[in-house]
């Protein structure tokens, strides 16, 4: 058995969820913060058998895509000298950071 642990962009996390569904796959879904933009995304939590984590895999890559974004950087402290106008900046989001990690125990209560 292994735990299936993908982190994606809030915008795929709907269809995403509907496509492991679709292939028959069971779902958790956690509400999660990235660090480096502070922005929302979505935890999925998927458990399989061994066999299947291809699968899985394919499904979240033909469905999270990265794309380009524009985000404004938070404005440093500033004092009286000046002003800090913030200039937004290019950065790909979306596609998914996936971890497969090993189940020792599996029970349903």
């Amino acid at each position: 058995m292994k735990l299936v642990i993908a982190i994606v962009h809030d915008e795929d996390a709907i269809d995403l969820i509907e496509g492991l569904t679709e292939g028959g796959y069971k779902v958790t879904k956690l509400a999660t913060t990235g660090g480096f933009l502070k922005a929302g995304n979505t935890t999925l939590l998927i458990g399989v058998e061994k066999e299947k984590v291809e699968d899985v895999l394919s499904i979240i890559k033909d469905i999270c895509k990265t794309r380009k974004g524009a985000v404004s950087m938070p404005s440093p402290v500033v004092g009286s000298t000046g002003v800090f106008v913030p200039t937004p900046i290019e950065v790909t989001i979306g596609g998914a950071t996936v971890f497969v990690v090993d189940v020792e125990r599996f029970e349903k209560i």
